[in-house]
Parts: C-alpha cells; sequence; structure tokens
C-alpha cells in the first residue's frame, strides 16, 4: 500500500508540472523546441560606396586679332555683327563648360576710333559677341595691351565687366592685379578654376602702372599660383603670349619658362598665344602631384586678316583646345576622400578663318569639300598644316563637347 501512494503522488506531480505554463519567448515554442535557439550571422560591415566622379571640359582658342579688315566684315549699317564671322565654333563654344579665349587687343576708349596695326584698339560689340557666342572669359595680357596706353586698358576692363566675362593679365588697379577665378558646380562639389596671364613684352611701349598688364616673370607666376591653391583654388590655368612670330616651333625662352612653371608642380595647364600658327601641343614632366603638365605652345589665330596673302601660309589656321577634367569622389565625402581636380585628357580641333569670304571661322573638318572661296585641296593642305605643327602628344577632338552642368561663375574682382 505505501509504494502504491508513493507512485500516485509522483504521478500527481508530474502532471502539474507539464501543465504549468513556461516564460519567455520560449512559451510559444512546442516541446521539442525546449533546446536554445541558434544565434544569427552578424551583419558583415557594408563595403563604402565610391562618390560619382565630376568631370568638366575647357575650350581655349588662340589670338583673336581684329584687323580693321576684321571689323569691316562685321560692319552694319548701324554697328557690327560679328556672329555670322564666328558662327562656325558656335557648338564648340556652347558645348564647353569654360570657354576661355585670348583678346589680343585693347578696346579703343571712347570717343576714339578702332585702329590697326601697329597700334590696335577695337569696338566693345566684338566683346559683347563673344560674350553672346558663349565665351565665359579671356587672357588680356599681350604685346599689344597698352598700344591704347592706360585708357586703353581700363576701356577693355569696362567692355569686358560691362559684358559678363572674366579676363586675366590686365588690370586697372594694383587690387585687381590677381587671377581670375571660376566656379563650377559638378557631382555636388564646387571647383575653382584661377586663370593667369602673361606676356613677353609690350612692342617698347611704355607701361602705366606695373598692374596694368603682367609680364613674363616665373618666380611671380608660381607664386601667384601657390597662393591661389592656398586660397582653394583646384586648377590653375596659365596663358602665356611668348614666342617668334609666324614661327611653328617654340623658343628656348618658351620652353623654359613653361618647364619652370611644370617643375613648380602649382600649374595644371599652360595656353600659348602670339605666334599666329599653329605649334606644338606637348606633355612635360612635374605638374601638380608629379603627374605631369600639359602646354599648348601656341594655338596659332582664333580669328584675324593673316593668311597666305600676307603672311606665312599657317597664320589661317589655328588650333581650338579641348582639355578634359576629372575629380574622383567629387561629392563631399563620407567614406571615401575626394580627390584633386585633374587635367587627364586634352585633344585640339584644326579650325581657319576664310577671309575672303567675310573672315569667317570654320572647324576645318566642317568643310572638306571646300568653300565657294576655299578649295577641297586648300582646305586639306590647311588641316595637313595644323595637325603637323601640333604633333603626335594630343589627339584630334572628332566632336565637340557637352555641358555638364551649369554655366561656372565669373568672380568679379574689386577695382
Amino acid at each position: 500500500m505505501l509504494v502504491g501512494l508513493v507512485v500516485l503522488v509522483a504521478t500527481a506531480a508530474l502532471l502539474v508540472n507539464q501543465a504549468r505554463p513556461t516564460t519567455g519567448a520560449a512559451r510559444t515554442q512546442p516541446a521539442a523546441s525546449a533546446a536554445a535557439p541558434t544565434s544569427a550571422a552578424p551583419t558583415p560591415t557594408p563595403t563604402p560606396t565610391a562618390d560619382p566622379d565630376a568631370s568638366f571640359t575647357i575650350v581655349a582658342a588662340g589670338d583673336v586679332l581684329p584687323h580693321l579688315n576684321v571689323l569691316d566684315s562685321a560692319r552694319t549699317a548701324d554697328g557690327y555683327d560679328f556672329a555670322p564671322l564666328l558662327a562656325g565654333l558656335d557648338p564648340w563654344v556652347s558645348g564647353a563648360d569654360l570657354a576661355l579665349c585670348h583678346f589680343e587687343v585693347p578696346v579703343a576708349p571712347a570717343g576714339t576710333k578702332p585702329s590697326g596695326y601697329p597700334l590696335f584698339g577695337t569696338v566693345d560689340p566684338l566683346v559683347g559677341a563673344l560674350a553672346t557666342q558663349g565665351w565665359d572669359g579671356c587672357s588680356t595680357a599681350s604685346n599689344h595691351s597698352v598700344d591704347r596706353g592706360e585708357a586703353g586698358v581700363e576701356a577693355t576692363i569696362a567692355s569686358f565687366d560691362a559684358h559678363g566675362l572674366g579676363h586675366a593679365g590686365t588690370a586697372v588697379s594694383q587690387a585687381q592685379d590677381t587671377p581670375q577665378l571660376y566656379r563650377l558646380t559638378r557631382a555636388g562639389r564646387t571647383f575653382t578654376v584661377a586663370h593667369l596671364s602673361v606676356a613677353y613684352g609690350t612692342n617698347g611701349m611704355p607701361v602705366p602702372h606695373p598692374w596694368n598688364v603682367d609680364l613674363m616673370d616665373a618666380d611671380r607666376v608660381i607664386a601667384e599660383a601657390t597662393a591661389a591653391r592656398a586660397a582653394g583654388a583646384d586648377l590653375v590655368l596659365v596663358s602665356v603670349h611668348a614666342g617668334t612670330e609666324y614661327r611653328t616651333a617654340p623658343t628656348d625662352d618658351q620652353i623654359a619658362f613653361d618647364q619652370r612653371l611644370a617643375d613648380s608642380g602649382q600649374v595644371d595647364l599652360v595656353i600659348g598665344h602670339h605666334a599666329h600658327v599653329p605649334q606644338p601641343i606637348a606633355h612635360l614632366t612635374g605638374g601638380p602631384r608629379g603627374a605631369g603638365m600639359w602646354v599648348a605652345y601656341g594655338l596659332g589665330n582664333a580669328i584675324s586678316n593673316q593668311d597666305e596673302a600676307c603672311c606665312a601660309v599657317e597664320t589661317s589656321s589655328g588650333e581650338l583646345l579641348v582639355v578634359q577634367v576629372t575629380a574622383t569622389g567629387a561629392f563631399p565625402a563620407h567614406d571615401v576622400a575626394a580627390g584633386p581636380a585633374t587635367v587627364t585628357g586634352v585633344s585640339y580641333a584644326p579650325i581657319t578663318v576664310d577671309r575672303r569670304a567675310g573672315h569667317r571661322v570654320h572647324l576645318l573638318a566642317d568643310i572638306t569639300d571646300g568653300t565657294p572661296t576655299l578649295s577641297a585641296t586648300q582646305v586639306a593642305q590647311r588641316l595637313a598644316r595644323v595637325e603637323a605643327a601640333a604633333g603626335t602628344a594630343a589627339p584630334v577632338a572628332t566632336a565637340p563637347p557637352t555641358p555638364t552642368g551649369d554655366a561656372p561663375q565669373v568672380v568679379v574682382r574689386t577695382h
């Protein structure tokens, strides 16, 4: 009897324990799952996603040299219309993110007439036409900068300011004698481009004030480029007006000056002018971060009254420089550091002026069949001369660039 009672009590206790609810999440699990659950695998650390690259193009042209004959071709009943003369370059200028020309001569002061060689003075509507076409600014330091004295410098700056164009190389005050800055926003990052311009001399014409025209001084250019970078410039361009007129080969002085800029590591690109004929494009050692520096020793003429009728046959044509700039990780980075803006490619488009057709500027590739005043053979000869002068370091551009964003901001300087 005692043994049977013990067995009965034990059986009752077992039934009570099976009926008692458990606690927590295990409450909903069947008895067969009473063992501790397996832990989930840890989430792996995500790999940082690189920010998108930013890129933009710079287009630069040779000498805007408005002889009186050029002005005559643009003259209308009540003024001037340069648009038909310049129209051949429209897609290339409007397609550039930053378009820079070289304005060879001063604007004639108010109350004076335009003039040609040897003491130039041009008209304000030409500056307006360049702005309308899409140029953002020009270099203005040349051997003709002070042909009309200080008044001509002042008239030039006033004209450029009135039409919203940037200008580098001449100034009306010491305060204004600083690099011209342009700002472009791409892929969430704002890039600052600093443009400097210098000339070898002024044909013996007196310079009223040192700031009226910047002359070639490598130490000063390097110092200004260094200061511009320290102040936030992402890219430094220098326009250099030097060389021997009508000579394709750059002079020893050109080569030495540009190499010094490259060796400084502060200059990204040199754009050359003055010879009125196309000169070589080269990639020099040095440059920012030791990656080299591109130089176009001379882009020849953009528009002028020069061709084989008066001068060297090469004066009829020029190079339109197309520069590709890229920056990795452009958006202000969280996980991936944004890289510097770098010149990653240079090409050029051969251009010419059809003087006998009223100084129309053409891309040579657009007129391979000739024009009413230029035979197909002449066009082919001009194209061959440009390509021979430019050399093989940079390829020929086959299509105009496409804008990658809004137009640049031209930073206005105080006078």
